[in-house]
């Protein structure tokens, strides 16, 4: 059976209306794509024994903190993605994560919650490193080198499967930033990006897709990503980063973004490096 056979047995129970059959047929042969480009992507693997000896939500069978943490957090999100608030966003299970300047934790925030998502019974979780000039999501789940987001704007003919990997980790895939490039910034603005992003959304409106974005202060670009997604998260820093940066950096979203804010503060500990001490979600 062909891999597009298989994926019109999956929606099988699912019988399109008269007159959606075509339209029904094509969205299978575009998933039944991307499921035979990620098959024959490397499977990248994601170091947990490091990220567990670091702080990151690996699931262990111990109860800890920082899972009940992010779990309050993820309910949200996910509420807001696929439960009652979803009516009044777009793109709604896309979420972007950014801070007022580097340095605030977005990327321990970012690896966290996806690692948590992976944690449902019923979502998959994409997580994209889109800080594409200090990228440093493949460094912390310490996977290798491979092409990603700027290769797949850069090239018109590359297709977005060819840069989703699954990982040793059940439920997550992961885009990394790909290679550096002198226009990087101005890629995250572009119209490639934008129908990537839509198609994001809409190609499985059951996935949860992370974005780990620059700093919204002094990358312009972060804004026009910003624009493409449905929910943000803020993450700030205890006692350093203070109320002016945080309104700095909120007060030019789009009103339509649903905003939450994580307080993440560093601690010295032997058993955890961070620890999260709030969550606000509402209106800026």
């Amino acid at each position: 059976m062909s891999t597009i056979e298989k994926a019109l047995a999956k929606k099988q129970h699912n019988k399109p209306e008269a007159g959606n059959e075509t339209a029904d047929k094509t969205n299978v042969a575009v998933e039944a794509r991307e499921e035979s480009l990620v098959s024959h992507n490397k499977k990248l693997t994601i170091d947990t024994e490091s990220l567990l000896e670091r702080g990151y939500l690996i699931d262990s069978g111990e109860r800890k903190s920082i899972k009940e943490e992010f779990r309050q957090i993820k309910r949200k999100l996910l509420n807001n993605a696929f439960g009652s608030a979803s009516k009044m966003l777009n793109n709604g299970n896309l979420i972007m994560i950014s801070s007022s300047k580097p340095n605030e934790g977005k990327t321990f925030v970012s690896i966290n919650l996806a690692l948590s998502i992976a944690l449902e019974q019923d979502k998959t979780v994409l997580l994209i490193d889109a800080d594409v000039l200090r990228p440093s999501v493949s460094r912390e789940l310490g996977i290798e080198k491979a092409d990603g987001l700027i290769e797949c704007l850069l090239d018109d003919d590359k297709d977005l499967g060819e840069v989703i990997y699954d990982t040793n980790i059940n439920k997550l895939k992961v885009i990394p930033a790909g290679e550096p490039h002198h226009l990087s910034n101005e890629l995250l603005a572009s119209e490639k990006m934008a129908s990537l992003a839509q198609e994001l959304a809409e190609r499985y409106p059951d996935r949860v897709v992370i974005f780990d974005c620059p700093p919204l202060i002094g990358v312009t670009e972060t804004l026009v990503l910003a624009n493409l997604m449905g929910q943000a998260l803020l993450v700030v820093e205890e006692s350093k980063t203070s109320l002016a940066s945080i309104q700095q950096a909120t007060e030019h979203l789009n009103e339509d973004l649903a905003l939450g804010i994580v307080v993440n503060k560093a601690i010295r500990s032997h058993k955890d490096m961070y620890g999260y001490y709030g969550y606000g979600y509402g209106s800026k």
